[in-house]
């Protein structure tokens, strides 16, 4: 059984690397929680296979705190939609306005909108 990390070792320093990242995704594109989570290695001592499971809920937890500079509404879910909770209607309205289509069953087209990644992976 693996252990249970609710969050990560250094919290502040996996969000700050977090919001790094963010900042980097272009306006018109987007990024998965997973895909923001691959691009940071575990914390030393973490099984890769323990952080593959809990990586994607540690940048959830960064978005919800995140700085007002960080482009918060450019991260989405792996289904390619808009993870229900407050502000998902204001998430979708900045999308739009940035150009990212919606289709009928409100996912956004991660083949056309996703974004590849950062040029350095940190």
């Amino acid at each position: 059984m693996s252990p249970n990390y609710t969050s990560p070792p250094d919290r502040m320093a996996y969000y700050s690397l977090v919001w790094e990242i963010v900042r980097q995704i272009p306006p018109g594109r987007v990024a998965t929680y997973g895909q923001i989570a691959a691009l940071i290695p575990p914390p030393g001592g973490m099984a890769e296979r323990d952080y593959a499971a809990w990586g994607a809920r540690w940048v959830g937890g960064a978005m919800a705190t995140c700085p007002e500079d960080v482009p918060w509404q450019r991260v989405i879910n792996a289904q390619g939609k808009i993870s229900i909770r407050r502000g998902s209607q204001e998430q979708r309205a900045r999308l739009e306005s940035e150009g990212v289509v919606f289709d009928d069953h409100d996912r956004i087209d991660l083949a056309r909108y996703g974004w590849s990644g950062p040029p350095d992976v940190l």
